[in-house]
């Protein structure tokens, strides 16, 4: 009864167009008329046509007639084979015989120009003849069957064109006639289809015959076709009531054609079922012939592409790609199948958009082909108001149309359920953008439909895709900080969580332990970001991370010895962010900055100066406005300054201690500085006395100036400050730090200061003054005696002869003996001793060292003579500038002096200056010098020696 409705229920259409054979001229073709056709079949291009006087019949595509006789009787079965040029036919050539199998090579012809007959077989069932009812060849030319009147079928195995290897079994044996054979192969097993009028059976002929009873009805002789791949090669019976289709292991579906067949054909998908024409409708012919009904059925798409009733309808046969109906007469009609986009027109008409996709899709079209028709179905019903149906075509449509064109039409509030739908198929493909993000959330969020929202953003499916920041923006619009919460973390957008944690939901200590579990960049990052709102709101734990942060950070879900550590690996790498980056955090939180500075520098002493300073102003800040805890402030600052491992700015660290009048703090910088002035002049704007004079006594020593700046100050003061003066000027005395002149007028400006206070000094300073005048005298007197005394011992080397009377080697104190060696300086000699202890053979050895050191005097006084700016700087600082200039006149600097080294005397032949030759020659005496020439040098030019009493000589020593 379901088959039978669900028959009732497929359309009929005209797919088909049909047309008469006409030859080339346009008439009607008539070359079939006259032959009394038996049975037909097609293949390689061409009909054939068997009829009752044994003639075979070819007819081409352009429907040229050949033909030769086969049979002398007449032939009841052809079968053509599509893929060779083989040709199988059962006829009578006696009557009363068995029939007669033969087959012919179409593709070689005999002397007449006929096929050839390569094989002649007798149709023997038994020892008792009987007529052929079925016929069936293997496209492989291996397998061939032959059903008889009687119930039998004889399965052929080997070549079938060749009588060698070729056997002959009987596999089927009924009392019933055998009216229907049909061979299936499937991968390697092949499968033979017998029917007769009361069963269906399949045999596995590559196991051993296997019989399968598929079913235990039959049908008439004609009325069975093998299908196509399409309906995967099912075998096909027609019987009045239904048409049946069978697997090799059972029945298949069932379709009710009601109604007599006499032919079943399958083509292209299309099973052509030819039936008697319903006695219900008659329908009056020319010539009074019987009209049969051709039907033609889609079976997949299920609908009936073609119905019309034709005169006598003889065969059915399909080739040169069209559908042929011979009808009676012999005439030929044509069946031709109308274009697909003809078809799909003709649907659409008529608003049959389901059959129309089935049908493009069995034509394999591709996508881009269906969404046309899924866009028009999908439009159609939606004018009719379906708008779910309309939404499920659309949905078909992602991918290639627009979603623009399916979003507009849905904007509708009352449709938002459909939108909802087509969005999320829209995400599921992958192809959403950013507003249908937005879009798609909203739509939940204005429906308050949370289910739906938890699956799109708690799903686990990964073919849903969409863009996560657009639906955290959505999401956290709409208040569902929950849902935003959960895909941020869960697609690591830690801002978007941060931001909502921090400035929505407020729940400043999930921030911070969210913060804590990211990475070192992302930590650090942040902590820049929201630092100073989660300082304001949880102090104590913003600083801890703050200091894990700045030391050696892991994030809090990471245990801190890895398993590679555990294992003996490398420890990882230490990471820790620049704890001065993090300081503005702290504004508004003094303690916690000094507590976080404080950890920073006592795990990390080498911190960059910036956190020393902080932490110093901090102290000091704190120390003037916290009276509770100034002690211990103090303590912390000076420790801080006085520690060598410290690396703050020293000025910066002095204008700190400055501005908050900090004493202890400026003090010891001053002096760590060496600025001894500085300590005293800040003692003398604090008019503190005493520490006036220990500063004196404790840098007096490097800095002598403070003793000066000490009476300067004790002498502008206007009260009596006798004592400390009288300590300031021992300490001036002691050290000649000021001429009397200077200590004089310096106190003279000071009313309370009496002759008293300097007496002693004054009269201490002048006999000191007398006593050194004295000594200077001495001095004087003392070197020009020296002096004198020198030029005559040059002046008697130079023009009175010498006479060497030493008789001992000055060197090994033995009696001298030649050849010797002898210097005007009276030292004396042997040779060999000479050149052994000598280093050069132009100077005494005795005298060497002493000479050496002169020489370097002078050098050396050479080397400085041209030290202009030593010499301004430190007659500046000098406190008696006279003897500096001195010290510098002595050395050369206002005097240019060029030391001549050539020996007066020809050198002997020994090379030595003072070797006494082998045999005497006589000197002779060297010209006057002028007056006032010095006598150590040889050059008359050269005489600006301090010590010549030249009458413009600068020698301060030499008299007038």
């Amino acid at each position: 009864r379901l088959s039978k409705m669900a028959f009732l229920q497929w359309r009929r259409f005209n797919f088909f167009d049909k047309e008469v054979v006409k030859d080339e001229g346009g008439q009607v073709f008539d070359g079939l008329k006259g032959i009394d056709i038996s049975v037909c079949a097609s293949g390689r291009g061409q009909i054939v046509i068997g009829d009752y006087e044994g003639n075979i019949h070819f007819l081409n595509r352009n429907l040229e007639l050949s033909a030769f006789k086969a049979y002398e009787l007449r032939i009841t079965h052809i079968c053509q084979v599509k893929q060779q040029g083989i040709l199988v036919t059962v006829g009578d050539d006696e009557p009363g015989t068995h029939p007669i199998v033969k087959v012919w090579n179409l593709d070689k012809r005999d002397k007449a120009g006929n096929p050839m007959c390569s094989r002649i077989i007798p149709a023997m069932p038994g020892k008792e003849a009987s007529p052929v009812t079925s016929l069936a060849v293997h496209e492989n030319l291996n397998l061939m069957a032959i059903g008889f009147q009687d119930g039998t079928v004889v399965v052929y195995r080997g070549d079938v064109t060749r009588d060698r290897h070729s056997k002959s079994r009987v596999v089927h044996q009924t009392s019933s006639p055998v009216t229907g054979l049909a061979f299936r192969q499937a991968a390697k097993v092949n499968h033979l289809f017998v029917v007769t009028k009361d069963s269906v059976q399949s045999y596995n002929l590559t196991a051993k015959d296997h019989k399968e009873e598929l079913d235990a009805f039959g049908c008439e002789p004609r009325c069975s076709v093998l299908s196509d791949a399409s309906q995967d090669n099912q075998f096909v019976i027609g019987r009045p009531d239904a048409v049946y289709f069978y697997q090799t292991d059972g029945r298949g579906p069932c379709l009710v054609f009601e109604g007599e067949k006499k032919t079943l054909q399958w083509y292209r998908g299309y099973l052509v079922v030819v039936g008697k024409e319903s006695k219900s409708m008659p329908r009056p012919t020319p010539g009074g012939q019987t009209r049969d009904i051709v039907n033609v059925y889609d079976i997949q798409n299920k609908f009936t592409a073609y119905s019309a009733p034709l005169p006598e309808v003889t065969d059915v046969i399909c080739e040169w790609g069209s559908l042929y109906i011979l009808t009676g007469g012999n005439q030929l009609v044509q069946l031709i199948e109308k274009d697909i986009q003809t078809k799909l027109e003709n649907l659409f008409k008529k608003n049959l958009y389901v059959l129309a996709i089935n049908l493009a899709k069995s034509q394999h079209f591709d996508q881009d082909g269906l969404v046309d028709i899924f866009t028009q179905y999908g439009d159609h019903l939606y004018s009719k108001g379906d708008y779910d149906g309309a939404i499920n075509q659309y949905v078909k449509t992602i991918g290639k149309r627009e979603p623009s064109y399916v979003i507009r039409k849905f904007l509708d509030a009352q449709r938002i359920h459909n939108l909802t739908a087509y969005l999320q198929a829209l995400h599921k493909a992958q192809l959403a953008t950013e507003d249908h993000t937005t879009l798609l959330l909203n739509c939940y969020t204005k429906l308050k439909d949370t289910n739906k929202l938890d699956q799109f953003i708690y799903s686990k499916d990964k073919e849903i895709d969409f863009d996560v920041e657009t639906a955290i923006k959505v999401c956290r619009q709409a208040g569902y900080y929950d849902h935003a919460l959960s895909l941020a973390e869960r697609h690591s957008q830690h801002e978007w969580y941060l931001k909502i944690q921090l400035e929505d939901i407020k729940d400043y200590q999930k921030a911070l332990t969210y913060i804590s579990k990211l990475d070192f960049y992302e930590a650090e990052s942040n902590m820049k970001k929201y630092g100073k709102i989660l300082m304001a709101e949880v102090p104590q734990q913003t600083t801890e991370l703050l200091k894990r942060l700045c030391t050696d950070y892991r994030p809090s879900d990471i245990p801190l010895a890895d398993e590679q550590t555990m294992q003996g690996g490398m420890p990882a790498r230490i990471q820790k962010a620049q704890a001065e980056e993090f300081i503005h955090i702290f504004v508004s939180n003094s303690s916690k900055l000094m507590e976080f500075l404080e950890h920073m520098i006592k795990v990390q002493p080498s911190s960059p100066s910036l956190l020393y300073n902080t932490l110093l102003e901090l102290y000091l800040h704190d120390m003037a406005h916290d009276g509770t805890h100034k002690a211990e402030l103090d303590r912390k600052s000076l420790d801080l300054l006085q520690n060598t491992d410290a690396h703050y700015d020293v000025n910066q660290a002095l204008v700190l201690c400055q501005m908050h009048n900090y004493k202890s703090g400026i003090l010891y910088l001053y002096e760590r500085e060496r600025l001894y002035q500085q300590i005293l002049r800040y003692h003398m704007d604090h008019d503190e006395y005493v520490h006036i004079i220990n500063t004196c006594k404790k840098f007096g020593g490097q800095d002598p100036n403070l003793w000066v700046q000490a009476l300067a100050y004790f002498a502008r003061k206007e009260e009596n400050c006798r004592t400390q003066m009288m300590e300031v000027l021992q300490h001036i005395d002691r050290h000649n730090l000021l001429p009397p002149l200077l200590v004089v007028q310096t106190l003279a400006h000071n009313s309370t200061a009496t002759l008293a206070v300097v007496k002693d000094y004054i009269t201490r300073r002048l006999q000191q003054e007398n006593d050194q005048i004295q000594e200077d005298e001495r001095l004087i007197q003392q070197y020009r005696q020296e002096t004198e005394k020198m030029r005559s011992q040059i002046e008697e080397l130079k023009t009175s002869a010498k006479i060497f009377q030493v008789s001992k080697c000055s060197i090994c104190n033995h009696p001298l003996e030649l050849p010797s060696v002898h210097f005007l300086c009276q030292h004396s000699f042997h040779q060999h001793c000479f050149e052994g202890y000598s280093e050069n053979e132009k100077e005494c050895p005795v005298c060497m060292p002493e000479n050496r050191k002169i020489l370097d005097i002078i050098r050396a006084q050479e080397q400085h003579k041209e030290l202009h700016e030593q010499f301004h700087h430190q007659l500046e600082r000098a406190t008696d500038g006279f003897s500096v200039v001195a010290d510098y006149f002595g050395r050369g600097v206002f005097n240019k002096v060029t030391l001549i080294t050539d020996s007066v005397a020809a050198p002997p032949t020994s090379g030595n200056p003072f070797m006494e030759p082998p045999a005497p020659k006589p000197v002779s005496k060297p010209p006057p010098k002028p007056a006032g020439a010095n006598p150590f040098l040889s050059d008359p030019d050269d005489a600006n020696n301090p010590f010549l009493s030249e009458p413009d000589s600068t020698n301060p020593f030499d008299e007038d």
